[in-house]
């Protein structure tokens, strides 16, 4: 099953997409802020990013900015998800990016978004 890694400031919402994904087979690599989610994305090689937005340090643009400066991540589709509803327009060139999830979610729609892109990926 595939491997997804998990960048968001809130530990919350890390562990409800992480239950989920495991639920269904998945494998769930954790961070909670950019810098950290940037260093997995590259040494890990996830097959899909759910990245938020709005966190310290690193915010989820600019980390997005890095993963498609780098070829070896430019590749990986990005889940965006944010509490940021205006924030859409910034994101609708980036290639990586496949869907986005405004907070507060459905989890089940969530989910749907992210076996979609996963099941497409193979």
């Amino acid at each position: 099953m595939g491997k997804v890694l998990v960048v968001d400031d809130e530990k919350d919402v890390v562990e409800l997409v992480k239950y989920l994904l495991v639920k269904e087979g998945h494998s769930v690599i954790e961070a909670f802020d950019g810098n950290e989610g940037l260093a997995l994305a590259k040494s890990e090689r996830p097959e899909l990013i759910v990245l938020d937005i709005m966190m310290p340090g690193m915010d989820g643009f600019t980390m997005n900015n890095r993963l498609l400066e780098d070829k070896q991540t430019k590749d990986i589709p990005v889940i965006v998800l944010t509490a940021k509803g205006h924030m859409r327009e910034t994101f609708e060139l980036a290639s990586n990016v496949r869907s986005y999830v405004e907070k507060p979610f459905e989890p089940k729609d969530l989910i749907k978004s992210i076996l979609s892109i996963l099941k497409n990926k193979n």
